[in-house]
């Protein structure tokens, strides 16, 4: 398992290009809200410490997991935005829900960065128990929130000095 060898946000603060001139949306699924409200404020802090000001983000709220496929691509064509986070949080259950809505998210959100020049940055736990989650949102392994910012200021950088 990738988090037992690292935490999610752990990171070198000096590998990190200055972002204060981007601009992101943040897609949340209102769903396992306690878990993916940590992930968004850890995403929010880190876009926060490396010079994103309020004004450029733009956080939109999705009933699930699967509708942030949907709303990223809104973001990325109507927010003039530089990358997306799309952050969702699906726990394992009783019945093959869980495998259609996580293999719906992550094509969807691959989709998406085969077809746009933006980037949506993957977001999304996809765990087997609560404890799981909660160990990514702030817990021991970590917030995948902060890795989720981390790596949407790296392909804003990129697709910004690309378009030079």
């Amino acid at each position: 398992m990738a988090t037992s060898l690292k935490n999610l946000s752990q990171y070198n603060p000096e590998q990190i290009p200055d972002a204060g001139a981007y601009k992101f949306g943040i897609a949340v699924s209102e769903w396992n809200h306690d878990i993916t409200g940590a992930l968004l404020q850890g995403a929010l802090d880190t876009l926060k410490r490396h010079g994103v000001s309020d004004d450029n983000i733009t956080t939109i709220y999705v009933p699930g997991s699967f509708e942030l496929t949907n709303a990223a691509r809104h973001l990325a064509l109507q927010a003039q935005v530089d990358a997306v986070i799309a952050i969702g949080c699906v726990i394992r259950g009783d019945t093959p829900h869980f495998d259609y809505v996580c293999q719906g998210v992550t094509q969807g959100i691959a989709a998406l960065n085969t077809m746009m020049d933006t980037p949506v940055i993957y977001g999304v736990l996809t765990t087997n128990n609560l404890q799981q989650s909660l160990d990514r949102a702030g817990g021991i392994h970590g917030n995948k929130g902060v890795e989720a910012a981390i790596t949407a200021i790296k392909m804003a950088d990129i697709a910004c000095t690309l378009k030079k």
